[in-house]
């Protein structure tokens, strides 16, 4: 919510182990109603079952994995992008 607060335009996350468990994060996602970027270093899709479930991406505006820490630059590329039309 401080990023709300702060004027942040976009929120570019990582939810880790949070990404299958907390619905409190998606929750807070969505009561800030910024535009949000999901980004996981792995290839969440080529690891275990129960790691391809996510609470976000349903309400992201997109979804980086697999790219190493480039997943982070490419994330805020993409809503960079995004936001300016």
């Amino acid at each position: 919510h401080e990023a709300f607060r702060a004027g942040v335009g976009f929120i570019l996350i990582n939810p880790a182990a949070f990404t299958h468990t907390s619905v409190a994060l998606r929750d807070t996602l969505l009561a800030v109603a910024l535009p949000v970027v999901e980004v996981h270093l792995s290839n969440v899709f080529s690891r275990e079952e129960f790691r391809r479930h996510s609470y976000i991406s349903p309400i992201a505006t997109g979804v980086i994995s697999g790219f190493g820490p480039n997943s982070y630059r490419l994330g805020l590329e993409a809503l960079l992008s995004h936001l300016n039309g």
